[in-house]
């Protein structure tokens, strides 16, 4: 899926007439969660926040209850991706931190965490080597310096304290070593330590961990061409979680990407968009317009996803998606955007979109200079790719377009029609 945070390279090749004739999905298998006019999980994060309010009154000084609050309002923005109720939880873990005299490593990863989901990573990172100057819990701050090196780009520093965690039998080891083989390409490894943590997830018997395991493995399973397989996981994962916004968009990819089923696809993100307040709905709502060859729609989605990213206090959460959208209809911008973004987190696919921008507005060698230098052989990631290929062939250099062009013709599902057939045209 193109908007998936766990982008592989896919090694079958599945063409369209293909995707017509295999039917999978069918509606009668998740009706039920499209229907659902309450949301349980926003419900009980409500009433948790009238309890702690309450709790607290008008003494704010009340560490725990500040502390549970931030949670709840964590929770909120979970279940409904309203961002500003992921910065009230900031500012509420902003206090606790201050207000703390003991386990002041608890609230720096607490607020640590907060700042990975508003794409603060560096600062996130800076909170993390402070909390791992306490003694205690260093084996929690160890898990959350390896995700955030991981979204730094600081694979080495990653990796060693990936050594540090080594437990085969630990279900947060193993997802970490999963993302650790996804990183380097090696699909199968990924599938195989996903699959052994989802077993220790379902033999603990914890939800949260099932659900969890169970949505990334139907991923990883779509990556590598199982689609059966990834359909049935995002089911089971509604099975548990009824309003799992992510297994939708999910299953509406596989309707829309390999099914071919657009307004099916559509009607499955719209029973999201009722509830779920994630921007980007609307770029795969504008992706299958394109697809569709709706040029109006493609805009008026286009534009709804902008003014969403605008009138919220996003700050760089959908920086990528932005960069993609500014570098066809304002390649100066994209490349402002782009040059943050990359000294926020300087990976591979950043780099790949400040060559993508640099290529919009003219700058052809530094675009190729970005590439050779911090792309090229470092990245599996389709998106990646394709920038890279665009590069190549506008500075000529068409030998190395083929490989890429022929990988990401195995990736067809993963990147979906519109880019397929782009592909087709490098």
């Amino acid at each position: 899926m193109k908007y998936i945070l766990l982008p592989l390279i896919a090694i079958v090749f599945f063409s369209c007439s293909n995707r017509k004739e295999q039917k999978i999905t069918q509606s009668e298998d998740y009706n039920v969660y499209l229907k659902s006019e309450t949301n349980a999980k926003l419900q009980k994060a409500l009433n948790n926040k009238e309890f702690w309010s309450k709790r607290i009154g008008e003494d704010t000084s009340k560490i725990t209850g500040v502390t549970e609050l931030a949670s709840v309002y964590s929770s909120i923005f979970s279940a409904t991706g309203d961002v500003e109720q992921l910065n009230i939880s900031e500012q509420l873990y902003t206090k606790a931190k201050k207000l703390s005299a003991k386990n002041k490593d608890a609230y720096l990863r607490s607020l640590a965490h907060t700042y990975i989901s508003q794409h603060r990573f560096k600062e996130a990172k800076k909170l993390l080597d402070s909390a791992y100057t306490y003694k205690d819990n260093r084996y929690e701050t160890e898990l959350m310096l390896f995700d955030v090196t991981m979204e730094l780009g600081l694979y080495k520093e990653a990796n060693s304290y990936l050594k540090k965690i080594k437990n085969n039998s630990d279900f947060n080891y193993l997802i970490r070593l999963s993302k650790w083989s996804d990183y380097q390409g090696n699909l199968d490894e990924a599938i195989k330590y996903m699959e052994k943590a989802m077993q220790i997830a379902e033999s603990s018997g914890k939800k949260q961990l099932k659900v969890w395991s169970y949505s990334n493995l139907a991923d990883f399973y779509g990556h590598a061409g199982r689609i059966n397989d990834a359909y049935n996981y995002y089911l089971k994962t509604l099975k548990l979680d009824s309003d799992n916004a992510y297994a939708k968009k999910g299953i509406a990819w596989i309707a829309y990407s390999y099914e071919n089923d657009t307004k099916e696809a559509n009607r499955i993100l719209d029973s999201i968009l009722k509830q779920h307040k994630s921007p980007d709905y609307y770029l795969l709502k504008a992706e299958i317009a394109e697809h569709k060859n709706e040029i109006k729609n493609v805009e008026k989605f286009q534009k709804q996803f902008m003014s969403s990213v605008a009138e919220n206090n996003y700050g760089a959460m959908y920086n990528t998606y932005l960069i993609e959208l500014y570098a066809e209809t304002a390649p100066q911008k994209a490349l402002s955007i782009a040059n943050k973004e990359v000294a926020n987190r300087a990976t591979p696919e950043t780099y790949s979109l400040l060559a993508l921008a640099q290529l919009k507005a003219g700058q052809n060698e530094e675009a190729l200079h970005t590439i050779t230098t911090y792309v090229e052989g470092k990245t599996f990631e389709p998106m990646a790719q394709y920038y890279s290929a665009l590069v190549y062939k506008a500075n000529g250099e068409n030998d190395k377009i083929k490989p890429i062009k022929k990988e990401l013709e195995g990736a067809s599902f993963e990147i979906g029609p519109v880019l397929t057939k782009k592909v087709a045209e490098l």
